[in-house]
């Protein structure tokens, strides 16, 4: 006869094993993104093509300045054609490497600051990117109370708020950078997450880059693909929270810097980065 405690054991264990195996299966199989707040902006609100010859005057503002203090890059900023050009359907800024105003490089950056504001929404563009050691290009956002030196205003960075969209090392092809800055999280202890091509370059193909941003969290895609989230409570948020008010947006090409490096004698000139288009989305 067979032991009916020991056939009871075989049971137990069966089954332990069986919940365990199950268990395993759910947690290594759960695609993370059904855990993440994702939003779906579908109210088209914002949608620039770059037709035409000249930037629309209703949206982007060109900037003319030296580099911006504290980031340690190299190039000053003009409205030039030489520098931001609209043609072909598409925005191309360009930075070359020329004596100007005492800079050793021009390049551009366009911003919508006091034209176009929005507190939450998707913000995406679609672009290809320069390379090269040494070149920065960047798709970002800063807090409409924002001046970026604090002693020109009343609330200075970080503690207005910036939200990089996408930014990429040129030297680094194959990756792209998300990133939040804010009071205690800001500069190298910015709050970012690297989201890597593999098999893609981002000066060989046009990419969409875009956040979702929302009360309490900002979510990172490339081509759709949902790599990160930042959320209020996140543990690395190890200050205030400022990123429910109004943003405005900012395409700028800078050339070295601390992000990026110096260019360096196999870095070459000009380079231009490329936007088919930049729209913003918000709720219906």
């Amino acid at each position: 006869m067979i032991n009916k405690n020991l056939n009871i054991k075989i049971i137990s264990k069966a089954i332990f094993g069986l919940l365990f195996f199950a268990v395993f299966f759910l947690i290594t199989n759960c695609d993370p993104d059904e855990t993440q707040d994702v939003t779906n902006f579908k109210l088209l609100v914002l949608e620039d093509e770059f037709n035409g010859t000249e930037l629309n005057p209703d949206v982007w503002a060109p900037v003319d300045a030296p580099a911006l203090l504290g980031n340690g890059s190299l190039q000053y900023y003009t409205s030039r054609p030489e520098n931001i050009l609209v043609e072909d359907g598409m925005l191309k800024i360009i930075a070359r490497q020329e004596a100007f105003e005492g800079s050793a490089y021009t390049s551009g950056r366009i911003e919508t600051n006091g034209l176009f504001e929005k507190k939450y929404g998707r913000f995406e563009a679609r672009i290809k990117m320069p390379w090269g050691q040494g070149i920065w290009p960047a798709f970002w956002m800063l807090g409409s109370d924002c001046e970026e030196n604090s002693e020109f205003g009343a609330i200075g960075w970080p503690d207005c708020g910036e939200i990089d969209i996408v930014e990429v090392r040129g030297q680094q092809p194959t990756i792209v950078n998300g990133s939040i800055h804010g009071p205690g999280y800001n500069g190298e202890s910015a709050v970012t997450k690297i989201y890597d091509l593999v098999d893609d370059r981002v000066d060989t193909d046009f990419h969409i880059y875009g956040v979702e941003w929302g009360e309490g969290y900002i979510n990172f895609y490339v081509d759709d693909v949902l790599y990160n989230q930042i959320k209020s409570d996140d543990e690395k948020v190890t200050g205030e929270w400022v990123f429910d008010n109004p943003f405005y947006m900012i395409l700028n090409l800078a050339v070295g810097g601390g992000f990026s490096g110096a260019p360096n004698a196999d870095t070459v000139f000009p380079q231009t980065m490329y936007i088919d288009y930049v729209r913003v989305y918000t709720e219906e």
